[in-house]
């Protein structure tokens, strides 16, 4: 090596002949002029002595012509090798190719306000709900195709009233609502049935009113919705560590602040921030409706004696001034509110923990004051004589008298 890049620089440099070259370095002149014509520097290339395999490369050429997905070992036994499986199996890997059809692999690629991944998320870790209990409630997470925009908050349960009212919440947060959102088979979405997929009716509302698609993976197809997935893991890793919360609205202000923070980081796949085309992805989504559609839990009832209506597995008392009226009970995600002929009657702040009862003072208050009333105003016994007849009466009416 040394040799030829002398050879060519005291021919090219020094313009020094051939013969010259010859008689400075010690060569001859039919080396020298190998030098400067070899357009690269010269190597040792050994002789190859071939391989025990050459001889039987035609049959598995023949075996893989007709089965390329054929493993080594039974291709060994088709063409009786007894000699090392492991270069018979060097050689099967290098001539495989050859018959097995090509499968590339698709690369995806999102477009601006497409879609959003979405999933719920069960941190592993115990967050305080009131009245001495912990649980770990779901975290909805949502990804935005086009941009990596990630998007999360804690949820009292994993029902439907909750989930599209956090929906709404994330939503009007971003102030616009990607095109579709690609959900798993969760059971407030929907399911498969007969090989193809059917939302739920809360589903379908929601989907409706905000004029957007609603696209369910094939069960067991995690890499369909990679993105959230891959943020379910950031979020465990680099947010949960090192952190103590004492509420579920603690949590939800602690991943707010993390998540401003998270959305303006370097992302590696799409070599940028993912608020660096966040205005790109809001400019081609759907607008939201000028009206917050109806979400959370909504229900109708008489109330009854007792005054309390339940939500998920708590009771929160009503005004007992309706007693036996019809109210409507509306419940988001921070507060439950109870409404009859359009006036407020109860409102409280949502509760988390489970099977818990919650009352208004006022209410207790009403209650104890009309069940006192109630017994002053209740009319005492009639003060009315009855006749008291003789039992030989009865006997007479029966035509029993003197009957031993």
């Amino acid at each position: 090596m040394e040799d030829w890049a002398e050879i060519r620089r005291l021919y090219r440099a020094e313009a020094m002949p051939i013969k010259a070259i010859a008689r400075r370095l010690g060569i001859s002149k039919n080396t020298v002029k190998r030098a400067l014509a070899a357009p690269e520097p010269p190597k040792y290339v050994r002789a190859g002595r071939g391989s025990i395999v050459d001889a039987v490369e035609p049959q598995i050429r023949a075996v893989l012509r007709d089965f390329p997905d054929m493993p080594a070992t039974v291709i060994a036994e088709r063409i009786g090798w007894t000699r090392s499986i492991t270069v018979l199996k060097e050689r099967v890997r290098v001539l495989r190719p050859q018959y097995r059809p090509a499968d590339p692999a698709s690369r995806t690629s999102y477009q601006a306000g497409e879609l959003a991944q979405c999933d719920l998320w069960f941190p592993p870790v115990k967050v305080p709900v009131g009245a001495g209990h912990s649980a770990s409630p779901p975290v909805l997470v949502m990804v935005s195709g086009y941009s990596r925009w990630l998007m999360a908050r804690m949820l009292p349960s994993r029902t439907a009233g909750d989930l599209f009212a956090g929906h709404w919440a994330l939503l009007a947060q971003l102030g616009a609502t990607p095109k579709t959102l690609v959900w798993d088979n969760e059971s407030a979405i929907g399911q498969w049935r007969s090989g193809r997929p059917q939302l739920t009716s809360d589903a379908e509302t929601f989907r409706g009113m905000l004029g957007i698609g609603i696209l369910q993976c094939k069960p067991g197809d995690p890499e369909a919705k990679g993105l959230v997935e891959r943020a379910n893991g950031y979020l465990e890793t680099s947010f949960l560590p090192g952190r103590a919360f004492v509420s579920p609205q603690d949590f939800n202000a602690q991943l707010a602040d993390w998540l401003g923070r998270a959305n303006r980081r370097h992302h590696r796949r799409i070599e940028c921030r993912p608020v660096d085309r966040l205005q790109a992805d809001l400019a081609a989504m759907v607008a939201l409706p000028p009206v917050p559609p109806a979400l959370g839990w909504r229900t109708s009832t008489r109330l009854a004696r007792d005054h309390y209506v339940r939500i998920a597995s708590c009771d929160y008392s009503v005004h007992p001034a309706v007693i036996g009226r019809r109210v409507e009970v509306v419940a988001d995600l921070e507060q439950v509110t109870v409404a009859c002929d359009g006036h407020k009657v109860a409102c409280h702040d949502r509760c988390w923990a489970p099977h818990q009862t919650i009352t208004d003072p006022g209410h207790e208050q009403a209650a104890t004051l009309m069940r006192q009333m109630r017994l002053q105003t209740a009319p005492g016994p009639a003060d009315t004589e009855v006749e008291q007849r003789k039992l030989t009466d009865y006997d007479a009416m029966f035509g029993i008298e003197g009957v031993a």
